[in-house]
């Protein structure tokens, strides 16, 4: 098996650009982050500006003010929130372009 080594620098780079994407994803300043978890708001811009590092309780607070697991705050490419939708859309267009597809060879074998 192999593993993936990460600084803590870049798990706070991570960690940081995670909380804004979903922050703003969620339409919260950060001050109405902070209200969320009883904290203050310069605390929520020295984690997101990679300066500070939450601790395990506070990890568990934020991901549930923004509707996330812990681990989400780390992934590397940020996770798309409504999957389940994105999902949907694939599948939609997937099927209009085979519906596409029919009505063009209907079209072919009429002539």
């Amino acid at each position: 098996m192999k593993y993936i080594t990460l600084s803590m620098t870049k798990l706070r780079t991570i960690l940081a650009e995670n909380l804004k994407t979903y922050r703003n994803e969620m339409g919260f300043s950060q001050l109405k982050l902070a209200n969320l978890v009883d904290s203050a708001p310069n605390y929520i811009a020295m984690i997101e500006a990679g300066k500070r590092f939450p601790t395990d309780t506070m990890l568990e607070k934020i991901a549930a003010a923004l509707r996330r697991e812990p681990c989400e705050l780390f992934s590397a490419a940020p996770i798309q929130k409504n999957w389940e939708e994105a999902l949907l859309a694939d599948f939609a267009d997937f099927i209009a372009y085979k519906q596409k597809g029919q009505m063009k060879e209907q079209l072919l074998h009429r002539s």
